[in-house]
């Protein structure tokens, strides 16, 4: 209301000026006098006073209230038998308190009415106190701590009541500690400046918080919503507490944006809900799901550890700004998390202890997720792009010079390799909450991962954490000598089967090599010419002879000619193929055929093997 406007009611009118405030004093007239209780003289005002009793009506809109003046018109009230104040139906719309406003223990047996109230003193007290009807406390401005600890909001016997706060404005601390809201609370568009507490609170009917703005840290810790609660375009400025919260019947929180953490460690959902928070990170660590849900992200961090699902869970990053109700989108400038450069990805820290066998992650960061420690790792469902770390690229300063393998690789074996002697740079050691975990826990891991890209079609993401597998069943410390052997040949040839570059790399170098050894002592000097040896009878009769052919000989001089490669590669190729070439070979010659026609097969084999899991679908 305009200070030019007056009240709707019989106004005081004390100390009005027609030039500075034409229309004064807006308390509303004390029945049978023409002034409000603040002016009325001191004798009419105890008379008034003594009239009253518990559980009367009082009408004191736009009254101006010290708080010696309140403490005397609620002693007035006191009810020998509950020994606390007793209100009727109360009206104390735009009125001001000045100093401390104590309603502990009042009991307001009708509605309540403190519509565009300014309580101005350090502490606007209701502890305690109980709301039989509606209380109606929108528009109010707290410039103090106000305190509704272990307050009830009750329903009317009507069938209806609510505690309304919209656009209400707490400048300082706000505690609702142990309230009972029995009907509707109502603080959309509500200002919380400084903290704000709800711990135990009870919300037995619908909770709006619609456009709410929480400037400090806003603490739900073990409230219970029991029926719809809305979040709908709330902002949090710092962190918002949910910690050990039940809701029994919410089907949507949010969206919210939040600058800082949503916590919901602890916390049970009874029925199917939608989460969407943008905020800096999300904790549900020993959460529980009793149903389906689905959590929609923007710019968090998410802590899942622990959390508990019997029904289908879906984590998603959502890429576009969420849409609200009325088509507009949450609003995301105010907050410095949310600042350019904008980046919305969705990262997953942890999701060690979860059974997996329900959850579906979608286009989520998991280069940073811990997985030691996840059941049914195997049946976990990933779509979109989820993205893993990788191994750190290629080492040449150093010698001898490394080079790992790209592909992707889990948090905790960036840890543990960054954690061993002589790491090389580039593997990350600061994962947090990585602890111990080494090859012997790792390798089941990328086992149970493997399967699932296997399920999901995706050989190469699955080709990827095989070779993970492999890389810590060769770096387990309990593997025996002989398998360790293997492994270390199987890896150093092919890389597992499955790069094609290191067998093909393998392979040239055998075929290199056969050449050059055929060359040197395989090839024969020349084509051996059959021999004929016989005896010849002196008297006639019949001749025999025995054909023979000498053995190759090896070449006494250049043996390093062209026409020689020639035909030592012919030799090579065929051997690669199983095929013989025909070509006279020396007793050196025949052994290295023989050698590389059993070996360079197999490596064309792991190189053909290697493509095809890159390649295939």
């Amino acid at each position: 209301m305009s200070t030019a406007e007056p009240p709707l009611w019989p106004h005081c009118a004390h100390g009005a000026d027609p030039a500075a405030d034409p229309v004064g004093c807006r308390g509303i007239h004390v029945p049978g006098h023409t002034v409000c209780l603040a002016h009325l003289s001191v004798d009419d005002r105890d008379s008034y006073l003594a009239a009253l009793t518990p559980g009367a009506g009082i009408d004191h809109r736009g009254t101006h209230f010290t708080e010696s003046l309140l403490n005397a018109l609620l002693n007035a009230l006191h009810d020998p038998e509950t020994g606390h104040p007793r209100l009727g139906h109360t009206k104390f719309e735009l009125a001001t308190f000045e100093g401390d406003a104590l309603f502990e223990s009042v009991i307001f047996e009708d509605c309540a009415l403190f519509e565009s109230v300014i309580f101005a003193g350090d502490h606007a007290l209701f502890g305690q106190a109980t709301f039989k009807s509606s209380a109606n406390f929108a528009s109010a401005t707290f410039k103090g701590q106000a305190g509704f600890d272990q307050a009830t909001f009750e329903v009317g016997s009507a069938g209806f009541g609510s505690a309304t706060f919209e656009a209400a404005t707490f400048e300082s601390r706000a505690e609702f500690g142990l309230t009972t809201f029995e009907g509707i609370a109502l603080f959309d568009s509500a200002t919380f400046e400084g903290g704000a507490g709800f711990l135990m609170a009870i919300f037995k009917d619908t909770a709006r918080f619609i456009s709410a703005t929480f400037q400090g840290d806003a603490l739900f810790t073990d409230a219970t919503f029991k029926g719809n609660t809305w979040f709908n375009s709330a902002t949090f400025q710092g962190d918002a507490w949910f910690e050990s919260t039940t809701f029994v019947a919410a089907e949507q929180l949010g969206p919210l944006a939040c600058t800082g953490r949503v916590v919901l460690s602890g916390a049970a959902f009874g029925g199917p809900v939608t989460l969407s928070f943008a905020a800096r990170r999300l904790e549900c660590r020993r959460t529980r799901w009793s149903s389906t849900a689905e959590i929609r992200l923007r710019y968090a961090t998410v802590d899942f550890a622990h959390a508990v699902f019997e029904y289908p869970l879906t984590i998603a990053a959502e890429p576009d700004p969420f849409v609200l109700a009325n088509g507009r989108h949450l609003a995301e400038e105010p907050f410095p998390i949310l600042a350019v450069p904008r980046d919305p990805r969705v990262r997953m820290a942890s999701l060690r202890g979860v059974d997996a066998a329900h959850l579906v992650l979608s286009d989520l960061d998991l280069s940073g997720c811990l997985f030691a420690g996840t059941v049914h790792l195997d049946q976990l469902r990933l779509e979109g792009a989820c993205t893993f770390d990788t191994a750190p690229p290629a080492v040449w300063w150093r010698w001898p010079p490394v080079r790992f393998t790209e592909r992707r690789v889990l948090a905790e074996e960036h840890h543990w390799r960054a954690s061993q002697p002589g790491a090389v740079q580039g593997w990350n050691v600061a994962v947090l909450g990585a602890g111990r975990a080494g090859p012997l826990q790792l390798a089941p891991v990328y086992r149970a991962l493997r399967k699932a890209f296997e399920d999901g079609k995706h050989e190469p993401g699955a080709a990827d954490f095989y070779y993970g597998e492999m890389e810590m069943r060769r770096h387990a410390d309990d593997i025996p000598r002989s398998e360790l052997g293997l492994l270390t040949a199987y890896w150093a040839l092919s890389g597992y089967g499955l790069r094609a570059s290191r067998a093909l790399a393998w392979l040239g170098a055998a075929m290199l090599l056969t050449i050059v050894l055929l060359m040197a002592f395989g090839l024969a000097k020349d084509t051996p010419k059959q021999t004929a040896i016989g005896t010849v009878p002196t008297g006639g009769g019949k001749v025999t002879f025995e054909i023979d052919k000498d053995d190759p000989q090896n070449s006494t001089g250049n043996r390093f000619t062209g026409k020689r490669f020639e035909r030592a590669l012919n030799v090579t190729l065929n051997s690669v193929v199983f095929r013989s070439s025909g070509q006279d070979l020396t007793t050196a010659g025949t052994y290295i055929e023989m050698t590389s026609r059993l070996t360079e097969p197999v490596l064309l084999g792991l190189a053909v093997l290697a493509i095809r899991n890159r390649v295939k679908r």
